[in-house]
């Protein structure tokens, strides 16, 4: 069996691998990515294509050139959002910050393009099925490479292998701090098809969401006025839905949709969880879906994995060059994970937790009675929402009969405001993190006794 050496292997090409990979590499890391798909094939992902942009992407691969070639809808200005029960779409204006749909197969050929300038080695049709370990100490993996058993050392591994990453199911890390409480419950499951239509459609400067059963959603999102996004998805928690009859009994109810071509489908798994407690084991770090880098509220999960993947490329090239791949060495990556987008995740949380544990027409009504900016800043940016008090006149008026859930509701906003405080406490090495672990699972019990919801981690 041959054997390759490296100082970083990065585990799939999405995202969060490809970041992670470049920033090793202009850090003078040798470096290979592993990529199961072939060349051809690879960057085809499912995904819902919608970002609010790229310049929250760190200053890693041509942003220009992904920007002109990748994105195909520059101007989403609003969010439609339709009630099943009145027929009723709400309209939410992002405030002069526009969205953007992108190709998603053309950005991932980008990005892996942008790879190999950077000159890492990029290893198609390679399968990844096991891990090196010496000890506690990740030292490399097993795969098949274009059919040959092959091994590959390196100091760090870098996961990006997806959600429900296999590496994680058979790597042995109950010594470490890596965090292994996943199960399938804490996940969604989603497919969707991209459809062409004769007729430009009359919300291509928006994206559409539509509330479904098992706390799921619709989302239409223009590519093009003629190519649209279709998706659906459920949690994993609730139960299971026919996601391919959920789209067409959709589509084929809209009479823009009429004469409607397929192009393009695609399924996949999704966190709807908070990050990963600790994204890191002695030699090793989890990037993007690996490390639920997703917001849970959304499934969006381009942006926190290109930032998480910088950082454990940054943090992977530091800890080499230091002689230092330990938990402690690799700290600083779950720091700024946690300090940065974590924390807004972890709130966001909070709202799919209490949402498990109510009914699907109370939550629809109260989303119908929010004001526009605060709901997207629950479900976009801040994880938590702030109303004056003439607007919370107004939403009580208009929630008359779901007071109860509505005072459930802003305890809920209070709680994610705490929550973000216990985040910023973060240790910054690995010897404070129990007792870390400690105060927020303890506040953790304290919400699902509040929203009368079922503990989920």
């Amino acid at each position: 069996m041959p054997t390759e050496r490296y100082d970083v292997v990065v585990v799939g090409g999405g995202t969060g691998g490809t970041f992670a990979a470049v920033t090793a590499a202009r850090a003078g890391a040798s470096v290979v990515l592993l990529e199961r798909k072939s060349e051809s094939e690879a960057g085809h992902i499912a995904c819902g294509d919608a970002i609010k942009g790229q310049d929250t992407f760190p200053d890693v691969i041509d942003r220009q050139r992904l920007r002109d070639e990748a994105f195909t809808n520059e101007g989403v200005t609003h969010a439609l959002f339709e009630v099943p029960k009145t027929g009723q779409t709400l309209d939410y204006d992002f405030g002069g910050v526009a969205g953007s749909v992108l190709d998603r197969k053309r950005y991932g050929e980008i990005l892996l393009e942008e790879t190999i300038e950077a000159g890492v080695d990029i290893h198609y049709d390679t399968v990844v099925n096991d891990v090196i370990q010496d000890g506690v100490q990740v030292t490399g993996v097993e795969a098949v490479s274009e059919g040959t058993p092959t091994t590959y050392e390196a100091d760090v591994v870098i996961d990006a292998a997806g959600a429900l990453s296999l590496l994680q199911d058979v790597a042995d890390l109950d010594e470490a701090t890596f965090d292994t409480n996943v199960t399938y419950s804490q996940f969604c499951s989603a497919y969707r098809e991209v459809i062409s239509v004769d007729e430009p459609v009359e919300w291509s400067d928006a994206i559409v969401f539509k509330p479904t059963a098992e706390l799921g959603y619709l989302w239409y999102f223009p590519r093009t006025p003629t190519e649209i996004n279709v998706g659906v998805g459920f949690q994993m928690t609730e139960e299971p839905m026919q996601l391919v009859r959920a789209i067409r009994e959709d589509v084929q109810n809209r009479s823009e949709f009429e004469n409607a071509t397929v192009e393009d489908k695609l399924g996949a798994a999704l966190p709807t969880r908070r990050p990963y407690d600790s994204g890191v084991a002695p030699g090793y770090i989890a990037v993007g879906d690996a490390a639920a880098h997703v917001n849970p509220t959304t499934g969006g999960g381009i942006p926190g994995a290109a930032k998480g993947g910088h950082w454990a490329g940054e943090v992977a090239a530091s800890a080499i060059a230091d002689g230092d791949v330990s938990e402690a060495g690799l700290w600083e990556y779950n720091h700024r994970v946690q300090t940065d987008f974590g924390k807004r995740f972890a709130a966001m949380d909070l709202y799919n937790i209490f949402g498990t544990a109510r009914d699907i027409d109370d939550l629809v009504d109260l989303l119908a009675a929010m004001p526009a900016q605060q709901l997207i800043d629950v479900i976009g940016k801040k994880g938590e929402a702030s109303m004056n008090l003439g607007l919370k006149l107004k939403v009580l008026v208009k929630t008359l009969g779901h007071w109860g859930t509505l005072r459930d509701v802003y305890r809920v906003n209070d709680r994610a405001s705490e929550l973000k405080s216990i985040y910023d406490d973060y240790p910054t090495d690995p010897d404070a993190y129990h007792a870390w672990l400690d105060r927020r699972d303890s506040f953790m019990d304290d919400y699902y006794d509040l929203v009368g919801a079922e503990p989920k981690y």
